[in-house]
């Protein structure tokens, strides 16, 4: 406890055991009236909030950047440590030996989507940066131990998932370490390391056409599946097979599956018009043979069966 807070409880149990806060009649019935009210005035500081915790500046302010390259998300979380004053590159940050890539624990990248990290292929997820700084040429690794640096947990290079060349570049004195995504496109970016009087660059590429277009893909299932629901709730529940077929035709539009047809058929034959039931029911068993999770098999060989005769 602070000297300062002891101190203001001190005067305040002074103040609260005052003898003429006490009544004439209260000291004669108390046995000890000194001691019962210092444990009534502990009982009542008891309840009191301790002070707030001192906050002060951080050696190495905790950052984060993030950056959106056509549908992925990069993002980095790091402490950024100052120059103040000192020779940072070969000194305060030893060539030819593996760093942090900041200050404290090690700093972490994460890619939304997989990516090029330099030349290399990454896989989507979260890493540690550890660079290799060098007056012969910079190296940058991904390393899959988030955990570097905590501790004792030293650096093992066969976690490595990728290790790259970077590029250097002087620029004007910068007192933090700071990273940046430069030259951003719809399929790229380059990531800096700035501090001290050097830059250091590794470019980061990735697939947005694949991505957009699963994307897409995956869009237009949700919309099949949204329509195929529509489609059995109108038809089943609220009894209007004239709206539950447009749900159905849009669902064999966004995603002709067995079941899209299989649940058009239904509607179909709930408006007896057999021929056509019978038609999407053969369309949704011939895709059916192809996927082993064909659940409705037997009632759609049902269906057509009982629908062969009607009109």
């Amino acid at each position: 406890m602070a000297v300062v807070d002891i101190g203001l409880r001190a005067s305040t149990l002074r103040g609260l055991c005052d003898p003429s806060r006490v009544g004439k009649d209260e000291v004669k019935t108390m046995k000890n009236p000194l001691f019962g009210c210092m444990a009534s005035a502990l009982m009542t500081l008891a309840a009191t909030p301790a002070l707030a915790q001192l906050q002060l500046p951080a050696p190495s302010p905790a950052a984060k950047v993030s950056q959106e390259v056509g549908v992925s998300e990069i993002s980095i979380e790091y402490s950024s440590p100052g120059v103040k004053g000192r020779k940072v590159w070969g000194e305060l940050v030893p060539h030819d030996k593996a760093w942090r890539s900041g200050a404290n624990s090690a700093t972490k990248i994460t890619f939304s989507h997989p990516v090029t990290f330099g030349d290399k292929a990454v896989p989507a997820g979260s890493y540690a940066i550890v660079s290799l700084p060098s007056q012969k040429g910079w190296k940058v690794m991904l390393n899959t131990d988030l955990g570097l640096w905590r501790g004792a947990a030293p650096y093992d290079a066969s976690k490595d998932v990728a290790s790259v060349s970077a590029t250097t570049t002087e620029i004007p004195a910068r007192e933090r370490l700071t990273y940046l995504f430069t030259d951003t496109t719809d399929t790229s970016t380059r990531l800096d390391l700035e501090w001290e009087k050097l830059r250091v660059s590794v470019p980061i590429t990735v697939d947005t056409a694949a991505f957009a277009k699963a994307n897409i893909e995956q869009a237009e299932k949700d919309a099949a599946s949204m329509h195929t629901s529509a489609a059995s709730y109108l038809a089943g529940t609220a009894k209007d097979p004239a709206a539950a077929l447009k749900h159905a035709d849009a669902a064999v539009a966004a995603n002709p599956t067995w079941y899209a047809h299989w649940t058009r058929a239904s509607v179909l034959s709930q408006m007896g018009k057999y021929a056509e039931a019978r038609k999407a029911a053969q369309t949704a068993w011939d895709l059916g043979q192809k996927d082993k999770n064909f659940f409705f098999r037997d009632q759609v060989s049902k269906a057509l069966a009982e629908w062969k005769n009607k009109k």
